[in-house]
């Protein structure tokens, strides 16, 4: 029998309470179904949560229902979390799924019988974009574009809800990196993958605690973190630079020789000056934030510390 870990990262105080009902209403109709062991768990991962989030894990292991409470000594960020559960979870196939339950929850028989039929990695696969906003569906699409054209491997359309076996979640520890991205990690570990389609249900309740702001710091640390394209183009830009500097002093020479609308000296001077400061300026952004990577790597810090745990028991034989 296969045990399932299934980790949820969590700072949902509001949609709890309904996300426990229903994924432990989940395991028991699971193993009812003999598809998964009684020894298998719930797994909720407080990354730092300011609300009572931690009380409602641990009241949830007072009553003795099979669900494991991590409490992290801070809000280490989501790619954290996830990653602090992953390291945690006892279990031969691990589930990770958010808090806010619009994530398809049936998906995840179907994620166990990948697994038993051999699949080590399965990816859970948005259908369609209709219930986000118009912004948010066109930069989200626009973002797994980029990061393809940055030759990244990554599932277009995938978040974090993918089921990983025990050997690959042991594999995914041999990444050290502290600039987590595991949308392009995971891709990269390799073994037999699948993909289930669903479809995103809107919030059960309360407001997201992802917003704009860390989305665009996540879309920003992605390329750097992952291709040197950027880095190449840097090279790209310096050709044309080069080629653009010979065009505008033949232009300027063109002026002030056959034309009498020169003004003497500005052609020549403001406008390379412009042109190569604005260059140079846009290469060193780009070569600062490898740079500034780069050291965050070399200090190799820990990602999370667990404050605490709180455990309970496994579901009673019926």
């Amino acid at each position: 029998m296969t045990t399932l870990a299934i980790v949820v990262p969590c700072n949902e105080e509001e949609v709890l309470p309904e996300t426990i009902h229903r994924l432990l209403a989940l395991l028991e109709w699971l193993i009812e179904k003999c598809k998964i062991d009684r020894a298998s768990r719930v797994y909720f991962v407080d990354d730092g949560s300011q609300d009572r989030t931690w009380a409602l894990i641990e009241s949830s292991v007072a009553e003795g229902r099979p669900v494991v409470g991590i409490k992290l000594s801070r809000n280490y960020g989501h790619q954290n979390a996830v990653v602090a559960g992953l390291f945690s979870a006892a279990g031969d196939a691990i589930v990770s799924t958010d808090a806010d339950l619009q994530d398809d929850l049936n998906a995840i028989e179907v994620k166990v019988d990948r697994f038993h039929e051999g699949c080590e990695v399965d990816y859970g696969v948005r259908r369609s974009r209709e219930t986000d906003m118009f912004f948010k569906r066109y930069t989200a699409e626009s973002f797994y574009r980029l990061i393809k054209a940055l030759s990244a491997e990554t599932v277009f359309n995938h978040a974090d809800y993918r089921l990983l076996s025990r050997r690959a979640v042991e594999s995914l520890r041999e990444y050290p990196e502290v600039n987590l991205f595991l949308r392009g990690i995971i891709p990269l570990i390799g073994y037999k993958s699948a993909t289930v389609d669903y479809d995103r249900s809107v919030r059960c309740a309360g407001q997201s605690k992802y917003p704009l702001h860390k989305m665009r710091a996540l879309a920003l640390e992605t390329p750097i973190s992952f291709s040197l394209v950027p880095m190449h183009v840097i090279g790209l830009l310096d050709i044309l630079m080069f080629f653009g500097s010979i065009a505008v002093t033949a232009w300027a020479a063109w002026v002030a020789l056959f034309t009498e609308r020169a003004i003497l000296g500005w052609a020549s001077t403001v406008l390379p000056l412009y042109f190569l400061g604005g260059i140079q300026l846009l290469c060193l952004g780009v070569i600062g934030e490898y740079v500034g990577k780069a050291y965050l790597e070399t200090k190799r810090r820990p990602r999370y510390f667990i404050e605490r745990v709180a455990e309970g028991k496994e579901i009673p034989v019926a």
